[in-house]
């Protein structure tokens, strides 16, 4: 069957198909970025669907799309792992067989994921890439049919559906901005959003460690990075897609590149204001809004997904408040005397400083007069209160240095 084009039809087709296996993300208006960035920000959370992210409606789509013998021969697919459950699921509802290549690195819970909806799993090469490249080789061997996670038309057609949804909810919506790794849910989103009112401005946000369809824009034709280095996994693409680039050339208005740790800060943003938990590449567009240079304007911030494992979770929000001074260390030098200890902890108490943790060395020097290290690692509210601690205690005649902290 050969590929449709992107046309309002097959888009109306794809938004009435996924509907089945759809939750409703209805837009989430977000008092504090409003506040942040003086716009009027909603998050799309599509981190709240089944499958934990948007996947599964380009993969669900195009399962509708295939015939019954294509079906038959088993699906197979490479993914760091979001397109992974979306066909996974997408191939339980349709009672297919599905083989799933995910690079070494996937987080655990997303492996797991996938293998519970039924398929099977093959971990293989270091990035999506090599990935990738094995699954065309396991089709070729198995007579599998491919589906590919973004160079795709029918699969991006299916991720467009969520700029059906945010423009039926905010229909004068001015900006949404879309995360990009390969470019399918970008080359869904942007062209029917143009197709439905062309003044809608549409931004990629890529990492800045993966920002291959940057470079291939600027070059003016699809550019493979060398590497990729990035904590947002699933937008970890070193080639975004052949089909899609023409359509991104022409639909994309601009893109924004966003460092890993903005994507720190942003996920503790979306904790404690919204108690809702983005994976980092479903970030992108958060930490993107302090980017835009635009003021009293209507903005979606498409968070494309929630599959976050708990360790990297815990390794995110402690690397967050060490880099909002929520949480530091200080070394402080202290004479060998008795009641150095009780001084130094009413000084902190009394800037409301909380400890931590408490190291205590009597071995640093020889010189009895500041012979203890005492390494004191404190929370506080942020910059302001942080730097009130350390002048409280250069007042009182310490020499408090600030060290780094591990907690």
């Amino acid at each position: 069957m050969g590929e449709q084009m992107l046309t309002l039809e097959k888009f109306e087709e794809a938004y009435e198909v996924v509907k089945k296996v759809t939750l409703e993300t209805k837009l989430v208006f977000s008092d504090y970025f409003s506040a942040a960035t003086g716009n009027r920000v909603y998050l799309k959370p599509e981190n709240m669907q089944f499958t934990g992210a948007y996947k599964v409606r380009g993969a669900y789509y195009k399962m509708s799309t295939l015939t019954q013998a294509e079906r038959d021969k088993g699906l197979i697919t490479a993914s760091a792992g979001n397109h992974a459950q979306g066909v996974a699921y997408a191939a339980k509802c349709y009672g297919a067989k599905a083989t799933i290549v995910m690079p070494t690195a996937t987080p655990l819970m997303k492996v797991n994921r996938t293998k519970n909806y039924g398929a099977e799993t093959v971990l293989y090469g270091d990035v999506y890439d090599e990935a990738c490249a094995k699954a065309y080789e396991l089709a070729d061997e198995h007579g599998y049919t491919f589906i590919h996670p973004f160079d795709d038309l029918t699969v991006a057609t299916g991720q467009g559906t969520i700029a059906m949804e945010i423009i039926k909810e905010l229909p004068l919506v001015d900006y949404i901005l879309v995360p990009i790794g390969g470019g399918g849910l970008a080359t869904g989103v942007s062209v029917l959003a143009k197709l439905l009112n062309p003044k809608i401005k549409v931004i990629g946000v890529e990492p800045a460690g993966a920002n291959c369809m940057q470079e291939s824009l600027k070059a003016g034709k699809v550019t493979t990075l060398p590497t990729v280095n990035t904590i947002a996994d699933g937008t970890a693409v070193k080639t975004p897609g052949e089909k899609l680039f023409p359509y991104i050339q022409k639909n994309i208005d601009d893109i924004i590149t966003v460092k890993d740790e903005e994507l720190v800060v942003a996920f503790l943003d979306m904790v404690e204001n919204h108690k809702m938990v983005a994976e980092n590449s479903g970030l992108l567009t958060v930490a993107a809004l302090r980017h835009l240079d635009v003021k009293d304007k209507k903005i979606v911030s498409i968070i494309s997904g929630g599959n976050m494992d708990v360790i990297t979770m815990s390794s995110v929000v402690q690397q967050g408040l060490i880099m909002r001074d929520r949480i530091f260390t200080v070394s402080i030098l202290l004479p060998d005397k008795p009641g150095e200890l009780y001084r130094v902890s009413g000084i902190i108490a009394g800037v409301n400083g909380n400890v931590i943790k408490l190291e205590h060395n009597q071995f640093v020097s020889i010189n009895r007069n500041a012979a203890v290290e005492l390494r004191i690692t404190l929370e506080a509210f942020g910059t302001d209160h942080k730097q009130q601690i350390m002048e409280a205690l250069e007042k009182e005649g310490y020499k408090p240095k600030q060290v780094r902290t591990i907690i």
